[in-house]
């Protein structure tokens, strides 16, 4: 059986960052302006007073410093709170396809392939900017792709998912070599808003070329085994969707953007992670100590330092285990890819580890790889 191989990475980083500070100048600004305007009604006990945010806040209960967004000053502006991103005519590319095509780019140049060898386009990402026509089939066209694509969501492990259904395809002979994108605008569903999670995210877009190990044109990490599960929950939730209006259900509610109880979510997520991964290298007959490298979605830093050490027995020194997300906040889907694309260069042949992301669903996926 065809074994599938990760042979190139991309990834495109908007130009414009927020840092803690500036973020926590517009928050409190807004906070300040809503308890002002609310002050009878927070006296009354009728609404909740705005508490205010702090950069040691943010850092102690993250690890995030700053984040890279498409849209600053939207961002940024006490009056608005979320970005402004103008819409574009049905005739230009959508935001999310420029994104994954920079991304998607940089990711054949790494593979030294061309856009027309590739015959599958996954864009697996946690939203997607409209239903259809697909945003796959959108990127398919405009790199001048071949054969076909589609969209998926499995929220924060959408990636990894992706990547379990290219190596499957590749294997079964439905694709001969594919691309997984997963361009993530994530300060679009954010709540910016809100004290609890108005840091967490950023926007970026990465892109992984999938082919048979043996036609690799260069370096390449194969594929020894892929290992998704999903469990349902509500603590990760976004109740928007295309039923919106039909529920009249047009104004701006809290539950039309990310809603999560981090709590529960700390407590039900790192188990049932800790256990995946660790039955996923029993499965394949790995061990701990076979594993050089951890690439674990970049969500939080306390959650991730807890995984490292469940899964290596040990606390992971900062090489066997990078975090990204000081820089780039959590970008869903794409925080385990900016990992590896970033933290993999320097590992020998022989060398192996586990890409692992995790997230709303609750979903996990995780993805043996081996320098070859």
């Amino acid at each position: 059986m065809t074994r599938p191989a990760i042979t190139g990475t991309g990834v495109f980083t908007p130009a414009q960052t927020i840092t803690n500070d500036e973020l926590v100048v517009a928050f409190n600004a807004y906070a300040e302006r809503f308890n002002a305007a609310h002050a009878e009604e927070i006296e009354a006990g009728t609404v909740a007073a705005k508490p205010l945010s702090s950069s040691d806040f943010i850092l102690q209960a993250s690890g995030i410093e700053r984040r890279h967004v498409l849209d600053k000053a939207g961002v940024l502006d006490p009056d608005r709170m979320y970005p402004r991103l103008d819409p574009r005519p049905d005739e230009a590319p959508s935001i999310m396809a420029e994104m994954a095509l920079d991304a998607a780019r940089t990711a054949l140049a790494d593979a030294g392939r061309e856009a027309a060898e590739i015959d599958l386009v996954i864009c697996a990402a946690s939203n997607h900017e409209r239903p259809y026509p697909a945003i796959a089939i959108e990127i398919q066209q405009l790199l001048g792709a071949g054969g076909f694509a589609f969209d998926m969501n499995v929220a924060c492990s959408s990636a990894t998912f992706g990547i379990q259904a290219a190596a499957d395809m590749i294997r079964g002979g439905s694709a001969r070599r594919a691309l997984v994108v997963s361009p993530e605008i994530c300060s679009g569903h954010l709540e910016w808003r809100d004290r609890d999670c108005h840091f967490i995210f950023g926007d970026v877009a990465t892109a992984v070329v999938i082919e048979p190990s043996d036609e690799a044109r260069g370096a390449r990490f194969d594929i020894h085994s892929t290992r998704c599960a999903t469990q349902y929950s509500n603590n990760i939730r976004n109740n928007h969707g295309f039923l919106r209006p039909v529920h009249d259900q047009m104004e701006d509610r809290r539950d039309m953007r990310f809603m999560q109880n981090g709590r529960k979510v700390f407590k039900e997520v790192l188990p049932l992670v800790s256990a995946h991964i660790a039955g996923h290298l029993d499965q394949a007959g790995w061990t701990r100590d076979d594993l050089k490298r951890l690439w674990l979605h970049q969500a939080n830093k306390a959650m991730n330092d807890f995984i490292g050490k469940k899964v290596l027995g040990r606390t992971p020194t900062a090489a066997e285990q990078p975090n990204i997300l000081q820089d780039y906040a959590n970008t869903s889907s794409a925080g385990s890819i900016i990992a590896f694309a970033q933290n993999s260069g320097d590992l020998a042949p022989g060398d192996r580890g586990v890409i692992c992301s995790f997230g709303a669903g609750y979903s996990v996926g995780s993805v043996l790889v081996e320098r070859a």
